[in-house]
Parts: C-alpha cells; structure tokens; sequence
C-alpha cells in the first residue's frame, strides 16, 4: 500500500532526542495536540523491523531512519517483564539506558534495542537497530516505561 505525504517537498525530520521526548513523546502520553502528524502509531510487536518502512513513510526521499509510537507489550499480564517479540524474531535490548536531557535536567531515558532473527537464546543477530525513548515522569522518580517513541536505523 503506498501512502502519500503529508508533508511538503524538501521537507526533513530530524529531531533532536530533546524534542523526541520533550515535545513528542510527552505530548502523546498526555493526549495534547501535535502540531504537524509526522510520528505514525504502529503495534510493533506484530510487524517485522524490514515492514516498518512503509508505515512510518515521511518525505519524498530514501530514508534510514523511522519514527513511531508504539506501546511496550507485557510477557505476561500481572508482570513486568516486556514481550518484544515478533513472529520471525525478537529486539533484544543491549548496553546501558541512555538519560535524555533538556538544560541539566533528566526528561526522558533511551534504550538501544538490536533485532535477532529466530528464538532466544539462539538468534541470530541483524544490523536492525531501534531506540526506544520513555518519559521521565519527575526529577526523582524512576522513569516511566509505559509508552514509548521509537525510532529505527
């Protein structure tokens, strides 16, 4: 299905992580207006990382990067754990969470995610690479982990 733009041409996304978290994210989680609809919803626990480019269409031009919403999906329902598997895979996060600033002060928090084709343990890792960004709710509290904006590479 091809989709049109809803942008006009020569038109480039680039944000910051400041603006991912400090204007996007936080203003999905509280259901305010966003001034240009640039950042698509998607489930993307049932779609493949290689799918999502034809969803997340901005622009006229080749694109690497993707920007969506999606909401974290649980393993099972009364836990905490998150289900980040697909049907050919699963995106396993790696290193250490990232803090998002904005002047001095922790917004937001980013999660650097690589996608295993198969089944833990015995994937086999790909060059797919995804951020996903959470909200930090207050200067003391940890940071929220229910919604979150994702961007892939």
């Amino acid at each position: 299905m091809e989709m049109e733009s809803c942008v006009p041409p020569g038109f480039r996304f680039h944000p910051t992580e400041e603006e991912l978290v400090g204007y996007y994210l936080k203003r999905k989680i509280n259901s305010l207006h966003i001034d240009l609809d640039v950042i698509v919803d998607i489930d993307l626990y049932k779609i493949e990382p290689w799918d999502i480019q034809a969803r997340c269409r901005l622009g006229y031009s080749e694109q690497n990067e993707w920007y969506f919403f999606s909401h974290k999906d649980k393993k099972y329902p009364t836990g905490t754990r998150t289900n980040r598997a697909t049907v050919a895979g699963f995106w396993k996060a790696t290193g250490r969470d990232k803090a998002v600033l904005s002047k001095d002060n922790i917004i937001g928090m980013r999660k650097t995610l690589v996608f295993y084709k198969g089944r833990a343990p015995n994937g086999n890792k790909t060059d797919w690479i995804m951020h996903e960004y959470r909200l930090q709710t207050s200067e003391h509290a940890p940071p929220q982990a229910s919604s979150s904006t994702s961007s892939i590479h």
